[in-house]
């Protein structure tokens, strides 16, 4: 916009070249005037209703069910699958694990994930993992590979 004409020199605008020429290339009948289909969206059930038709359909109405006051949070939940539980940690944790006796433990919580499903297999290392929910195929092939499903708040 508005602020064009201060980047550019005077000599360089087009209109340099219609001095002289009274309708300035905006003809005489017609005339340059100044919003004559209205501004922005304007007309579009009315004068620009082909355009809206043609590229745009579907804009106006309304569809689905209202729901007032809607909280995102309570409903917020990510998933991780039992098969991508060992990126959660290190590749270090999952070597020693196998040496010592302590179990390596997987918190879902802390990588950002709230629920343990249970798609894909399971490496056999028995291990630890933290998370607020389990479904019941997680817990079971947890609970296969010898390791245990702690619920965290």
């Amino acid at each position: 916009g508005a602020f064009l004409g201060a980047i550019m020199p005077t000599r360089l605008h087009k209109n340099r070249k219609k001095r002289g020429h009274v309708s300035a290339g905006h003809g005489r009948v017609g005339k340059h005037r100044k919003h004559p289909a209205g501004r922005g969206n304007a007309g579009g059930q009315h004068h620009h209703r082909i355009l809206m038709d043609k590229y745009h359909p579907g804009y106006f109405g309304k569809v689905g069910m209202r729901h007032f006051h809607l909280k995102r949070n309570p409903q917020h939940c990510p998933v991780v699958n039992v098969d991508k539980l060992w990126t959660l940690v290190s590749e270090q944790a999952r070597t020693t694990a196998r040496k010592d006796g302590a179990l390596p433990v997987i918190d879902a919580g802390r990588a950002g994930y709230f629920k343990v499903l249970g798609k894909g297999r399971l490496p056999q290392v028995p291990v630890i993992v933290k998370a607020k929910f389990f479904s019941q195929d997680a817990e079971k092939k947890i609970k296969a590979a010898g390791g245990a499903c702690v619920l965290t708040a």
